[in-house]
């Protein structure tokens, strides 16, 4: 009697070779899952990151405008209002011996890993990837990759 609770308790303790396989398929199946899962929600607050950056900026260009057509502040000619580079809306401009800024920092473009954006003014072409410097009228990615909405981001 004693012999026969001893083998059933070696035999009970322990998995089989057949239980681990199976434990082990189960577990690359759940990973294998998980991983596209993973890299869509990465993107997925890439993008966030980069319309927020976009929005910021935007607002900040649009700011700039509304202040230059109230004649807060000189402008130079031909600039139509909008500001004639992205670091005047973080220097700022003098308006009656006050500092009016209008962008803390330039933001990190999320897609690229830079603070180089692509820049469009009031004479260049709506889809226009090159600069015409002068002045600031939209900004955009210089990323060439495409969201999950599948538009382009430099169409954002």
């Amino acid at each position: 009697m004693l012999r026969r609770l001893r083998n059933s308790k070696w035999r009970s303790t322990g998995f089989t070779m057949v239980e681990l396989v199976v434990a082990i398929a189960v577990i690359a199946i759940l990973a294998g899952a998980a991983i596209p899962l993973a890299r869509n929600v990465i993107k997925r607050d890439k993008e966030r990151q980069l319309r927020r950056a976009l929005w910021e900026m935007r607002d900040a260009i649009d700011r700039y405008k509304d202040a230059a057509d109230r004649n807060a502040f000189q402008q130079k000619v031909g600039t139509e209002g909008y500001p004639p580079d992205m670091e005047t809306l973080v220097k700022g401009v003098d308006a009656n011996g006050k500092k009016l800024k209008f962008l803390r920092k330039i933001p990190i473009d999320p897609m690229t890993g830079d603070t180089e954006w692509g820049l469009r003014s009031m004479q260049d072409d709506a889809d226009s990837t090159s600069w015409g410097g002068q002045n600031v009228f939209d900004v955009y990615t210089k990323s060439q990759g495409t969201g999950l909405d599948g538009t382009k981001y430099a169409e954002w």
